[in-house]
């Protein structure tokens, strides 16, 4: 793991705001760092893997304004497999194993409540392994996963 310093997380902390945003600006905001420096730091943090530049879908835009969070339950044995198949299908924005009540849990999009409602009944039920789904709408995003940075880093950048 690299150890991020300062620079770092300014860097990070203005891409995330605009990550189209030119070396020339970012120099400009950072001061004493030269747009050479930003350069190599950015190529450095990507290399590492520690951030991606690419362009982020607001789904809205687009026409999938039907958000859900999907809870499975599955068979014993089965919630690695059941959340690998699931992440393949296009409509699954995030799929993950969890610990607790339920063993994996999906955030959806969809282009209406009919559209989620036939997803989730004929395509994610039918998955070897599922057990039972639970669905909820979510009706409102507040902040999303795209735009997560450490909380002792984000008050300083905002």
């Amino acid at each position: 793991m690299k150890n991020l310093d300062q620079i770092d997380w300014e860097i990070i902390a203005l891409l995330n705001k605009d990550g189209r945003m030119p070396h020339a600006e970012i120099e400009r905001r950072l001061k004493n760092v030269s747009a050479r420096t930003i350069n190599n730091r950015i190529e450095a943090l990507v290399k590492a893997g520690i951030i991606n530049i690419r362009a982020v879908i607001n789904p809205e835009k687009v026409g999938y304004g039907v958000m859900a969070e999907v809870f499975i339950e599955t068979e014993p044995g089965e919630q690695r497999a059941v959340a690998e198949k699931a992440a393949e299908f296009p409509q699954v924005s995030y799929s993950s194993c969890a610990s607790g009540e339920k063993d994996v849990i999906l955030s959806v999009r969809a282009r209406s409540i009919a559209e989620l409602f036939d997803f989730v009944s004929e395509e994610l039920g039918n998955i070897p392994g599922v057990r039972h789904t639970q669905t909820h709408l979510m009706p409102l995003k507040i902040k999303s996963n795209a735009a997560w940075i450490p909380g002792e880093y984000l008050d300083e950048y905002e």
